[in-house]
């Protein structure tokens, strides 16, 4: 029989990886995959962080206000989860969301939903969501919305204009936005394979954050009344929000 062959760890996968990645001969398409693969493995060794520490999936705490994949923009109040530094829990919450059922009072997150797959991730958040709600619990969401960008189409200049300068004027894409058509590939795929972003891997609007949160069992999604106390004003301007009550 042949000796058994222990899976490669993610190190050494890690390890291999970058090993490619520096090998000349190297593809681009291979090359892409690759650092796909590279943003994985490092997301899972955080996660695996998490995980060890509550290996039941649940954490101790019963948090009332929990905001997810916050970044840089916390928000006063609310537990941070998130799958990357800093955050207050490390977890992918495509994973789950390590919180007990019925406990949170509001779940916040703007410009995270359209980083995760669809349907599978998505979906999967909208119903554990819908599971850590108190009764009356609410979620929040923000997202670019893609019916703002598709109803400039064809926009005048100055309105892409305007959008370039919101959203990417600090960028490095700016000489690959050649026609309208480019600015709503990068609003629907932002920057992929761009090591410094997260590819935007669904868009929405407000009838499918209605149908997706509908969908996961929310009895009423309703239009959010803008917050800057809680959201980032940065994101408000072409983005649609909606609160949706257990």
């Amino acid at each position: 029989m042949p000796p058994h062959r222990m899976p490669p760890s993610p190190d050494g996968l890690a390890a291999q990886i970058e090993a490619l990645l520096d090998e000349p001969t190297t593809t681009h398409g291979l090359g892409r995959a690759l650092r796909a693969a590279a943003k994985e493995i490092e997301l899972y060794r955080y996660h695996r962080a998490g995980s060890r520490a509550w290996p039941d999936g649940r954490i101790d705490a019963v948090p009332s206000k929990i905001q997810i994949g916050g970044g840089a923009h916390r928000i006063d109040g609310f537990l941070n989860i998130d799958a990357v530094p800093p955050a207050d829990l490390l977890w992918d919450v495509r994973e789950g969301i390590p919180l007990h059922d019925d406990t949170v009072r509001v779940l916040f997150s703007e410009h995270f939903l359209e980083h995760i797959d669809y349907p599978r991730s998505a979906k999967h958040y909208a119903r554990e969501a819908h599971r850590v709600l108190a009764p009356g619990g609410q979620v929040v969401t923000g997202v670019p919305d893609a019916a703002f960008v598709l109803n400039q189409y064809p926009a005048d200049p100055g309105q892409a204009d305007e959008m370039i300068e919101r959203w990417y004027a600090k960028r490095d894409c700016l000489g690959d936005i050649n026609t309208y058509l480019d600015l709503i590939n990068y609003v629907f795929r932002d920057q992929d394979d761009d090591p410094a972003y997260t590819p935007h891997l669904w868009a929405y609007d407000h009838e499918k954050l209605v149908q997706l949160f509908g969908e996961a069992g929310f009895r009423s999604v309703e239009p959010w009344p803008f917050d800057p106390a809680i959201a980032n004003p940065k994101r408000q301007w072409g983005s649609v929000y909606v609160i949706a009550v257990k």
